[in-house]
């Protein structure tokens, strides 16, 4: 991002996107006259960056409202679930493998808990058994036209995993609760992933993986999958926002925004996730339909169902490019802004009542 250009965001990102890519950003800023003769002729790049990163509507600006009486609920019930998973439990991966069984038996009793029948998925790796947890409501007249929300609810070694993924995991809890009177037009399914973390990541092992492929041997219509992935820190201090090359010439500074990541085959999505939400909450939000290769874009299980030919999406506070504590024992449930996950939550059970449209019972 161009400091003290003395343009706001979007008029960057319009003038950006019409000279053809980052290097000639910066000519945009010292020289007007370069800009309007580039301008002329659209190059490749420049159609990429705008499509990647234009979103429908406007990020929420200023100072947010008050939190409301539904909003204060979910905000208590995620400090509750986070400090039984991270808190309690810790860390929780093939390594220590109590601890594991332990967060699997705690997910599957609170969606039990909210009238869900669960399936449990068992695979085995190196003779260890491992689940993931599938709770689903079924759909109406598009029953066949199914919608993923994922978390994963394992942590990296060394961690106890609160805000990756712990947060993820008690935001798809909440959303279970939240989503449980819904009578969707499509099925709508909430999978607690396993084994997201090294050494598993992008392995056959990867718990996603496993659910992605079986879903696509059984012919399943997956029309959207979002990941819930690290989501509970936010920091207003200029400059706390971090991104990989060259998205700094295209997004805030300032990490207190929610982001939205898909690849270039889940454009539609993306645009979808953030319209929706922009229209509900209250909050700020960014999106991007970046290349797959790009650093960070497929970090967490919606890389998974690429991998099977679905649309997938990461919902996010974008972890290490903005969150100092990731992948350390220093991740602790005292880190989150809970008021702040709360509203994120709210926001995306309206976009999934929309994605799957219905009518809540």
């Amino acid at each position: 991002m161009m400091q003290g250009s003395g343009m706001d965001i979007h008029t960057k990102r319009s003038r950006l996107w019409a000279v053809g890519g980052v290097a000639v950003g910066v000519a945009v800023a010292v020289a007007t006259p370069i800009w309007c003769v580039m301008a002329q002729s659209q190059s490749p790049l420049a159609s990429i960056m705008g499509a990647a990163v234009d979103m429908p509507g406007e990020s929420h600006r200023g100072p947010l409202p008050p939190l409301n009486d539904e909003q204060i609920r979910v905000r208590d019930g995620l400090q509750k679930d986070l400090e039984r998973l991270a808190g309690q439990i810790g860390e929780r991966n093939t390594l220590h493998p109590v601890a594991y069984a332990e967060a699997a038996r705690f997910v599957e009793r609170r969606l039990a808990g909210a009238g869900y029948a669960v399936d449990r998925q068992s695979y085995e790796v190196k003779g260890r058994p491992i689940v993931n947890l599938v709770a689903e409501i079924k759909g109406g007249g598009r029953a066949d036209e199914i919608v993923v929300i994922g978390a994963h609810y394992d942590s990296a070694p060394g961690t106890p995993g609160a805000n990756d993924n712990g947060t993820g995991t008690v935001a798809l809890l909440a959303l279970a609760d939240l989503l449980r009177p819904f009578a969707p037009d499509r099925t709508l399914r909430l999978v607690a992933f396993a084994n997201e973390e090294p050494p598993h990541f992008q392995t056959e092992a990867m718990g996603s993986l496993v659910y992605a492929q079986e879903c696509k041997l059984r012919g399943d219509r997956i029309v959207a999958m979002l990941a819930l992935e690290t989501m509970g820190y936010f920091d207003d201090t200029p400059g706390s926002q971090k991104y990989p090359a060259p998205f700094r010439w295209f997004y805030p500074d300032t990490g207190n925004f929610i982001a939205v990541i898909g690849n270039t085959d889940s454009m539609t999505l993306v645009k979808e996730v953030v319209g929706s939400f922009r229209r509900h909450a209250a909050f700020p939000s960014e999106g991007g339909a970046v290349p797959d290769r790009i650093e960070g874009a497929g970090w967490s299980d919606h890389w998974a169902f690429w991998q099977c030919g679905y649309p997938g999406v990461m919902v996010t506070d974008t972890a290490p490019f903005r969150y100092p504590h990731y992948h350390l024992a220093t991740d602790t449930p005292d880190k989150i802004d809970y008021d702040r996950l709360a509203r994120v939550v709210l926001g995306l059970r309206d976009v999934i009542e929309e994605l799957c449209a219905g009518a809540r019972r």
